[in-house]
């Protein structure tokens, strides 16, 4: 095993201790891989060179590192890949490091029973596909014949998929930073049942994540919305926005799509919380011309309201939609 993927027990107000414990993962390998809001993946091929242990004894300093320097438990999956390391932590419990053999048959028997939503990246709507029609264990879609998995899900995607379930991981840990992302939550006093405030806290976090990367002059590619509801459950969607962008309207009309798709009725919301991903330089991002004169002076009235807010505070320039808001 040389992948750990790690997912830090980090409470919603703790967020923001991320890059921290990325820093200390940083001090075994500098190969890290940022997974916000509370995980990452580690490649320790030099690690266990250096330090002279395999993954899972490292994986047992970096739970007790984490617990004594920042009170913060963990649980953490290893396996010879990214895929098979996080199917891994999937069975991990805190104080047990959840490793995937490197034997081929013994990854394939590892997986046989494990269903088809254990895997990175497969979706509700695959796995119940796939369950109509029998294949409802990776054991059961390795042993598919390709040409019924490519019928059931398309091409691509079932050849990739049999060669996940027969243990084959093409992944590789690529190096990131938590600040590649940002975000806000916005909690509520009372389980809030009302959609008009969900509505009013996602134009709040949504004002608020386009001014910070306005001031870092940075644009994100992708926009996530976690909901969290009063059972401790939480429901989370990722869309990739049109273009990247940091316009407060834009990011507000994506984080209104994404809860609207979500078909809430009487849900009692605890918090929500936005997040702006995959960040880049405001100045080599490439944008879609456009010649309306209204989305021009939105535009130039926003870089106005930023210098004002600079200047005199967040709650100096406002939209009339927040009047009354608590901050």
């Amino acid at each position: 095993m040389t992948i750990l993927c790690v997912r830090f027990q980090l409470p919603p107000t703790r967020e923001a201790d991320l890059p921290r414990l990325l820093g200390m993962l940083e001090e075994f390998t500098p190969v890290v891989q940022a997974l916000p809001p509370d995980g990452a993946l580690a490649d320790l091929r030099g690690a266990e060179r250096y330090f002279g242990r395999d993954a899972v004894q490292l994986a047992s300093v970096i739970r007790v590192r984490s617990l004594a320097l920042y009170g913060v438990d963990c649980v953490i999956g290893a396996g010879p890949g990214p895929m098979l390391a996080r199917v891994a932590l999937g069975d991990a419990v805190p104080g047990v490091t959840s490793a995937v053999p490197e034997e081929r048959d013994a990854i394939a028997e590892f997986l046989a029973d494990k269903p088809v939503a254990a895997l990175p990246g497969i979706g509700t709507r695959t796995a119940r596909t796939l369950g109509d029609y029998g294949l409802d264990t990776l054991g059961l879609v390795a042993a598919a014949p390709l040409s019924t998995l490519q019928r059931l899900i398309g091409a691509k995607a079932g050849r990739e998929l049999r060669e996940k379930a027969n243990g084959v991981d093409r992944g590789r840990v690529v190096p990131n930073a938590v600040s590649r992302s940002l975000a806000t939550e916005r909690p509520f006093e009372r389980d809030e049942l009302d959609p008009d405030r969900h509505r009013r806290a996602l134009l709040s976090a949504a004002e608020e994540i386009g001014a910070r990367l306005r001031a870092l002059d940075k644009v994100c590619r992708t926009l996530t919305l976690t909901v969290r509801y009063a059972d401790r459950s939480a429901t989370t969607r990722s869309r990739t926005l049109t273009e990247p962008t940091a316009h407060s309207p834009a990011l507000t009309r994506t984080a209104y799509g994404m809860y609207e798709a979500l078909g809430l009725q009487r849900a009692r919301v605890r918090a929500i919380v936005l997040r702006a991903e995959g960040l880049d330089p405001a100045d080599q991002a490439s944008y879609q011309l456009t010649f309306d004169p209204v989305d021009e002076r939105v535009r130039r009235i926003e870089e106005v309201a930023d210098r004002a807010r600079a200047k005199f505070g967040p709650r100096a320039v406002m939209p009339g939609g927040l009047g009354g808001l608590a901050a």
